[in-house]
């Protein structure tokens, strides 16, 4: 560990100044050997925490047996401050339970401390503060000490930190001994957002529409009858058919197919299937005149897969025994065969399916062809969401063509209808505008709906990992994308791990913080956003190139105004601005 700085004069000083603090005088005597050592120099966020351990070396002939000394580890910053837990240090002859440092050989003690990050501490300072008691003398219960200038407090002081407030809070921190400034906080800007999956939309520019009706014969017959030729079915096949007829979004391909019900000759059905196309044909052409549509024509012989259906949605005795049948023979004639031996259900097929299947069927396939995006853009953007369908609303938040905000207005008016899709891309949505609690809501409404699909276990684990919630996390991230575990092993540190299996901005972030800057600038080489040119600026600084991390600074700054107050108080910038930095 790099020894920070020596405590030197300044607990020296404290022990010369606190009158009637006697044990403390002869504690002066080699203080230029009392070292302070803090581990990392630089404090970083790590897991949602700031850790630090503090080394305290105190030399031999030192320590008073007679003294305890309480000190405080705080982080301190605008507006706030949060307390480390207190360690305390006592002589050999201190009647009491703490760690004892001993007189004549000295001691080395390492205190752990760890702090929840704050957003403020940024831009703050570890600070240590000391509280000295001895037996006799003024400081019988635990007197704070300057450790800057060795002072006690006067009682004008006295009273402000009885008093409290912010007042008491700066006297505090005018009182404490800085120790490391500023928290690298590179580690928050991982982009968890990035790596969320949004589900599948279902949607489909162009889409198929089929409106059929059917031209129905007698047996062994392809004669259609002025009867045959006016159905209910058929009015409202004609009436679809012109109602799109106008419409430049919608091609309509129709077909006249002719079958025949499978109960006789293979050969004499085929012919008759042909038979029946070519009247029904005519019959359509006639029906379908005025439109000046085309129509193609096709023969299937006998419709056995008509008969299955028709059969499988009847309530015909034995019909699973039918369907047996069907699926155990190939061949029509043996088909036919079996059935013609079920005699018990054949009188029933004859009268209520085999009729059905004698017959030229109308198919009109119409392609219709949706909006835009263009077009669903400029509903969204002039208020008319509710001309869109929940398909639609599905799609267009998908294409990256709206901002943030449009994108979660639009998923939001599509979760009535859009169910786990909607709340799982309304969750990624919300997290691509740092909306981290919001999205975590989604995803986990995601879930209530019935969703259980990967990218919402995926996205689970991440929106986790965004909201510092690393053991949450891991309860999904055993199932993730490979991606998402490498983010998982950045949150909590495993920045080398993280390199090696992420690339883009991710990685940057990751090799920065491995101090691999070589390999932190590759990863971002050809991106132009300012977040990568602030990544590059702070990269250069550590590579001593002001130069470089001047003009990638601007260039972020120039990109998003942000850029310009975060630089003042990023503990990898701020030390640079104004003085090698001039922006």
């Amino acid at each position: 560990m790099k020894n920070l700085f020596k405590v030197s004069a300044v607990l020296a000083v404290a022990v010369m100044t606190l009158a009637g603090c006697n044990c403390f005088k002869k504690m002066a005597k080699n203080q230029d050997d009392v070292k302070l050592t803090c581990t990392p120099e630089v404090l970083a966020l790590n897991n949602g925490t700031v850790d630090a351990d503090i080394t305290v070396e105190f030399p031999e002939k030192y320590f008073n047996a007679k003294a305890v000394l309480k000190v405080t580890p705080v982080m301190v910053f605008e507006g706030g401050e949060v307390v480390g837990t207190t360690q305390y240090f006592q002589g050999s002859k201190v009647d009491d339970n703490y760690t004892v440092i001993d007189k004549k050989n000295g001691g080395k003690y390492t205190m752990h401390v760890s702090f929840p990050y704050d957003e403020r501490m940024a831009c703050s300072e570890l600070q240590l503060r000391a509280e000295i008691k001895c037996p006799k003398g003024a400081c019988k219960e635990f007197t704070l000490v300057n450790l800057n200038n060795g002072a006690t407090p006067t009682k004008e002081e006295a009273a402000i930190l009885a008093a409290g407030g912010a007042e008491a809070l700066a006297l505090k921190k005018a009182f404490g001994l800085t120790i490391a400034e500023g928290v690298n906080t590179l580690q928050a800007d991982i982009n968890y957002a990035e790596a969320m999956q949004a589900m599948a939309t279902g949607y489909k520019n162009v889409t198929t529409e089929v409106t059929k009706a059917s031209y129905m014969y007698a047996i062994n017959s392809s004669y259609l009858s002025n009867k045959a030729k006016k159905s209910e079915e058929l009015t409202a096949f004609q009436e679809k058919a012109a109602e799109q007829l106008n419409n430049d979004r919608i091609k309509q391909n129709i077909y006249v197919n002719g079958y025949a019900s499978p109960d006789g000759p293979e050969k004499f059905n085929d012919k008759l299937s042909a038979a029946r196309s070519e009247s029904g044909k005519k019959a359509a052409e006639k029906l379908l005149a005025e439109m000046g549509l085309a129509l193609d024509a096709a023969s299937y012989g006998e419709d056995w897969e008509g008969f299955k259906e028709l059969v499988a949605a009847s309530d015909i005795e034995d019909k699973e025994l039918i369907l047996s049948v069907l699926n155990s023979y190939n061949s029509s004639s043996e088909r036919e065969e079996q059935i013609k031996n079920m005699s018990q259900v054949f009188s029933a097929l004859k009268k209520d399916i085999l009729p059905q299947l004698r017959r030229a069927q109308l198919v009109n396939s119409s392609d219709i062809t949706g909006k835009t995006d263009d077009e669903m853009i400029a509903l969204v953007r002039g208020g008319q969401l509710n001309q869109l369908n929940v398909l639609e609303k599905l799609h267009i938040a998908s294409t990256g063509k709206l901002t943030e905000q449009e994108n979660i207005v639009v998923l939001e008016a599509a979760l009535a209808e859009g169910g786990a899709t909607a709340y799982n891309n309304l969750g990624v949505a919300y997290a691509e505008a740092g909306q981290g609690e919001k999205a975590a809501e989604a995803f986990a409404q995601a879930v209530k709906v019935g969703g259980n699909a990967s990218e919402i276990n995926n996205n689970l684990a991440l929106v986790n990992l965004m909201n510092g919630n690393t053991e949450a996390a891991k309860a999904y991230t055993a199932n993730a994308s490979k991606e998402t575990k490498a983010l998982a092993a950045a949150a909590e540190g495993n920045y080398a791990q993280a390199q090696s299996e992420l690339d883009g901005y991710n990685a940057a972030i990751a090799a920065t913080m491995n101090a691999d800057y070589t390999a932190a600038k590759q990863f971002i080489a050809n991106d132009t956003t300012a977040e990568a040119d602030y990544l590059r600026a702070v990269i250069a600084t550590k590579q001593g190139d002001m130069a470089t991390a001047t003009a990638e600074l601007k260039s972020a700054i120039a990109k998003d105004a942000s850029y310009a107050e975060r630089c003042k108080k990023d503990v990898n910038l701020r030390q640079y601005i104004g003085n090698e930095i001039k922006l």
